[in-house]
């Protein structure tokens, strides 16, 4: 019984690193649809897990990048 709730568990934390991958690597795209004021082009849920990671945060009514979704969006420039 124990292996099969370790293997629902390390089959959620897997579903969960695959769904904050996706979401690390979309982050860019994001972040230009929130400075072309598109918000509109970005999925609600998206959105909500954007904000529980303290990527985006809500401020005055809109969205903006936190200090933790520029470190992540560094993470994925490209270093010259």
């Amino acid at each position: 019984m124990a292996s099969n709730s370790q293997t629902r568990i390390s089959e959620r934390a897997a579903s969960e690193a695959a769904a904050r991958e996706r979401l690390r690597q979309a982050l860019p795209a994001t972040v230009d649809h929130l400075q072309n004021h598109q918000a509109d082009r970005i999925d609600d849920n998206d959105i909500d897990a954007y904000v529980r990671l303290n990527w985006l945060e809500w401020h005055g009514g809109g969205l903006r990048l936190t200090i933790t979704g520029r470190n992540v969006c560094a993470q994925l420039t490209p270093t010259a």
